[in-house]
């Protein structure tokens, strides 16, 4: 089985350390790797789109699973699929688009697998209405420490924790995931400007509850009565009629666009805060006031930054740090000193969107619980970042929030348990699975998971 030692980080390109990276072909590979993975432990990975050092294990095993690929059975008439955890969302919209279906929950990259979307239980524009991707597993297949291969169905512990613990459970081999049907691959889209944070929060709780997608981008550098200013943009599938008479001779034709890569190499502090104010001023200015019933294709709605490989580069050598918390509903006025003291630091960010989350889902480290999400990204080298972000999770923690694991580079260990009430009961099932610690990550090392 093929292997190399090699330098991983996660998609911010930061804190890299060194692996062994193994890549199975076979189920009975994935096995032998866990099995000889050694003191250091291993742990699964898929397209590395987490942000931080979760699919990272310094001096130890990294599983490769995307060459695990195949797509078993499709039920077209129950609308499910069975697949291998190395499966793209990519190539499931590939594949299953045609047949009128889409996948549940899809962030802001088709390029994760099944068996990474599982493990962070990622979530979408359509949390507020459908939760996050692990409530549409009906079962998944799980290889565990002891080198079983066990099917894992909803509402065990074991899947419980699975969900959202980040590979460090086991490693997924295969799932069975119900889908959504579609009549189109084009979305109909609303588009309108709000003046301030105060001003989108209303919009989208007086509103959300009739869009099945929703989603805010906000400039983060505005300040005064501007702060918070922001686009929001919500949609739903398109529904046949919708289309002109042309488009609906192919009306499930799956086209992403595609632009040249980003450069291996780019100048540091490309994106400083003089070129991300003025991205952010004509981003804003140049929205529509109000403009409803838009025809767009999905991956222009869902994945915009998909288009462009590599777009990670664009932050220079030092990388990026992704950060996104959440806050409960009531804990407004904690977003608002959170928002205000982003804008006062001039953090230059122009990917910050905010969300409003629905009912929290099941797993024991499912990071979505009901209220509202922000997610910014911000250059690695800007000065006395960590301090800044050290403090606003203090913040976040004070307001009974958290801050998402599958993006997280940088969290102190004595915050988690206040954020993840069932910390404690992940840690036990941990122990008494994986007694000698085989699934091990980075991550998992840092914040003694």
């Amino acid at each position: 089985m093929p292997a190399d030692t090699v330098s991983v980080t996660g998609w911010g390109r930061t804190s890299p350390t060194t692996a062994r990276l193994v890549r199975p072909r076979t189920y009975e590979e994935a096995a032998a790797a866990v099995r000889e993975c050694g003191t250091r432990g291993g742990i699964a990975r898929g397209l590395g789109r987490a942000y931080g050092d979760a699919a990272q294990n310094a001096g130890g095993a990294v599983l490769d699973m995307t060459g695990l690929d195949r797509i078993h059975a499709i039920d077209a008439a129950g609308g499910t699929v069975l697949c291998d955890a190395g499966v793209s969302l990519h190539r499931l919209m590939e594949v299953l688009l045609p047949l009128g279906w889409f996948v549940p929950v899809t962030p802001g990259t088709r390029y994760v697998t099944v068996g990474g979307a599982i493990g962070a239980d990622i979530h979408g524009k359509n949390h507020h209405v459908s939760g996050s991707f692990a409530r549409h597993v009906l079962s998944f297949e799980l290889l565990t420490a002891d080198g079983e291969i066990r099917t894992v169905g909803r509402g065990t512990p074991l899947f419980d924790a699975t969900a959202g613990g980040m590979g460090l459970t086991g490693v997924i081999l295969t799932a069975t995931v119900q889908l959504l049907p579609v009549e189109t691959s084009l979305m109909s889209v609303d588009t309108e400007r709000a003046a301030d944070l105060d001003d989108l929060m209303a919009r989208l709780a007086a509103t959300d509850h009739h869009y099945r997608y929703s989603v805010a981008w906000i400039d983060l550098l505005a300040r005064g009565a501007s702060m918070g200013r922001s686009v929001l943009t919500r949609g739903d599938h398109a529904p046949l009629g919708a289309l002109p008479p042309r488009a609906r001779r192919h009306p499930l034709t799956f086209r992403p666009s595609q632009f040249p890569s980003a450069p291996a190499f780019l100048p540091e502090g490309l994106l400083g805060r003089t070129a991300v104010g003025l991205f952010n001023e004509l981003w804003y200015r140049k929205a529509p006031r109000a403009r409803t019933g838009e025809l767009m294709k999905i991956s222009t709605f869902f994945h915009p930054l998909d288009g462009v490989p590599h777009w990670n580069r664009v932050y220079g050598r030092g990388g990026f740090v992704q950060y996104q918390f959440v806050v409960g509903y009531g804990r407004e006025e904690a977003l608002r000193r959170i928002v205000q003291r982003i804008s006062q630091r001039g953090c230059p960010s122009f990917l910050a969107v905010l969300k409003r989350f629905g009912t929290g889902d099941p797993g024991w480290l499912s990071f979505p619980m009901p209220g509202w999400t922000l997610a910014l990204d911000i250059p690695a080298n800007l000065p006395g970042l960590g301090t800044f972000l050290d403090e606003l999770d203090e913040e976040v923690a004070a307001a009974d929030g958290r801050v998402y694991l599958a993006k997280d580079a940088r969290l102190r260990p004595e915050l988690l348990a206040g954020m993840y009430p069932r910390l404690d009961d992940f840690r036990s099932l941990r122990r008494e699975s994986d007694p000698r610690g085989v699934f091990t990550s980075d991550l998992s090392r840092r914040l003694a998971l």
